[in-house]
């Protein structure tokens, strides 16, 4: 455990230290050092926060889940309120004003995966029944995803929506139960979009590029030369030319593709790794935990920060069309890198309390033990 540990948090060092030197070298053509004291004080502020998590039992989460649930929907829903929620792009996703804004829904997926972690946990034998298993989980899940769908916010809609998908079907629910719900919803998703003349021209523009070269795929395929003239080294740090008006958003969304220009493909692929090694030492904690709740906890976790990378990955290369998903500990943004900080803690506190085996000595042992019964703590 101790080796998952160490690799997770040295691995989540170098993705943040190549982020910050990125978004330094991003914001060249802007005035000042803005972003990157701001994201400095970010970083700090999830440190620290993250320190606090994994010092704290992750069972306390248990306790508290409908406090944090509730709390979820009321800053979701605060959004809304004139005054209080703050716009922006024509989407309503924010709380406060002027240089310190946060963003709810981060943070309302953590809730979420904490309170379907606690019900695939108490009911863990009833999953594959419709009523456990289904109908209660999706009406858990409606108001958060139903509230995070209306901002508008399509890609954590879609990003949330696997997440409790792949953590229902690993607590026992049969994925042929899922296939009504996920019927549903895509069919929700598809009506909605097909009205949303921005959201379909993205797809049309993922779909027929080269109609759309100077409209909605404009950063997908700015990113994708900015990945080309890269090539496998770079350009250099800070001799990039995408940042100089070609690519907008590429100190967030796109960032990716700042990196593969100045310092080329070797450097791209060592993002990827980074969170497939992020991925592992996931997968390898929630199998170690010490009970389910731990397990299903950890296991949400990962694939909320591995799936929003790869959706991130996927639109800078051109394989997804355009999300708006930032790449976890890497795009610029406080409430994203607050809410992966806050999740890397949860990791560590499941880690820190995970089984491992005792072994008995001697003098430990009484009349009546089996010195070869492994003991978990």
């Amino acid at each position: 455990m101790k080796v998952a540990v160490t690799t997770l948090a040295t691995t989540v060092a170098a993705l943040l230290g190549l982020g910050l030197v990125m978004l330094y070298s991003s914001s060249m053509t802007k005035v000042g050092t803005h972003d990157l004291i701001m994201q400095l004080v970010w970083v700090t502020l999830g440190f620290c926060v993250c320190v606090a998590a994994t010092w704290t039992d992750y069972q306390e989460f248990k306790k508290i889940h409908w406090v944090l649930y509730g709390g979820s929907v009321l800053l979701l829903v605060l959004v809304f309120v004139p005054g209080v929620g703050h716009s922006s792009h024509a989407a309503k996703r924010w709380l406060g004003h002027g240089g310190f804004t946060i963003q709810p829904s981060e943070f309302a997926k953590i809730a979420l995966i904490i309170v379907l972690a606690w019900y695939g946990d108490r009911y863990q034998r009833q999953m594959s029944q419709w009523l456990r298993g289904v109908f209660i989980p999706v009406g858990i899940i409606l108001p958060i995803l139903g509230l995070i769908f209306l901002e508008p916010d399509r890609g954590q809609t879609i990003l949330l929506s696997a997440v409790c998908a792949g953590l229902l079907l690993v607590a026992g629910v049969r994925w042929r139960c899922l296939f009504i719900p996920a019927l549903v919803g895509g069919a929700g998703l598809a009506v909605s979009l097909s009205r949303d003349p921005m959201r379909m021209g993205r797809i049309m523009a993922w779909l027929h590029p080269d109609a759309h070269a100077n409209g909605f795929a404009l950063q997908a395929q700015q990113a994708m030369l900015g990945l080309g003239d890269g090539g496998w080294t770079g350009l250099g740090l800070g001799n990039g030319l995408r940042k100089f008006g070609y690519l907008p958003e590429i100190h967030t969304d796109f960032i990716l593709a700042n990196i593969g220009e100045e310092l080329g493909l070797v450097a791209t692929l060592f993002v990827v790794v980074g969170f497939v090694i992020i991925a592992l030492c996931g997968v390898f904690i929630s199998l170690h935990a010490r009970e389910t709740f731990g397990g299903l906890l950890a296991l949400g976790i990962t694939l909320l920060i591995c799936l929003q990378a790869g959706i991130n990955i996927g639109v800078v290369t051109g394989a997804l069309p355009n999300k708006g998903l930032p790449l976890p500990f890497i795009s610029y943004g406080g409430s994203n890198l607050l809410a992966m900080f806050t999740c890397l803690g949860i990791l560590f506190s499941v880690a820190r309390q995970a089984n491992t085996v005792v072994k008995i000595t001697p003098a430990e042992s009484v009349p009546g033990d089996n010195p070869f019964a492994a003991k978990a703590t």
